[in-house]
């Protein structure tokens, strides 16, 4: 069977990303945290042997020409975060995969045993899950093609999780967790992070 793995990755532009972070740390800061999110999230995700996916939010940069061997690049396309992720499960289940997962690049406690221990559970489940604390998931994957777990969810609130279960029971899919992980969505949530590893300084060049 066919296993993909979808990133959603946003552009590395000041400004634009790790808003709410940047809100107590400055745009320049928030920036390098970014980039070291997506540095970390790309190591964990080459160690899994299968077909990788990075999906941009605005455009494909010239440096990842350097990484076409790892991944496969596309844009995101849709109007909210469900349709996005929507329309990239689509286009993986048209090309032919079986079990699909997508993580973004927030999750500074992933482990490669989360993404291994998802492909596990998709050998016999309809969804895996990963939680995380702040009511959404930090993954997502699926052995078959199933959109409406991605309808009328109120993204970035602590409800994405419940009702997404609420929608899967609803059509009788079953489903396996992961352990629960943090985001990396605030200061708040960063100090706690960088206390927990002992992290003192972040500046790591962005990775493509």
């Amino acid at each position: 069977m066919k296993a993909g793995l979808i990133i959603f990755q946003k552009n590395a532009i000041r400004g634009h990303v790790k808003t709410r972070l940047a809100t107590s740390v400055g745009d320049d800061h928030a920036l390098e945290i970014y980039n070291w999110l997506t540095t970390y999230t790309h190591q964990i995700a080459q160690q899994v042997k299968v077909d990788r996916y990075l999906f941009y939010s605005d455009f494909v940069p010239e440096l990842a020409e350097d990484c076409k061997n790892d991944y496969q690049f596309e844009l995101q396309s849709g109007s909210n975060l469900g349709d996005r992720m929507h329309n990239a499960f689509k286009k993986l289940f048209e090309n032919g995969y079986s079990n699909v997962v997508i993580i973004g690049t927030d999750c500074a406690d992933l482990e490669i045993s989360d993404l291994n221990d998802a492909y596990m559970a998709l050998s016999h489940s309809d969804l895996v899950i990963g939680p995380a604390n702040d009511g959404g998931y930090y993954l997502l994957g699926m052995s078959g093609y199933h959109p409406e777990v991605f309808d009328e969810i109120p993204w970035s609130t602590s409800k994405v999780l419940e009702l997404t279960l609420d929608i899967a029971n609803k059509l009788g899919l079953d489903y396996e967790f992961l352990n629960i992980r943090s985001d990396i969505d605030t200061f708040e949530d960063w100090q706690n992070f960088t206390f927990r590893k002992k992290i003192k300084h972040v500046e790591i060049p962005k990775y493509f």
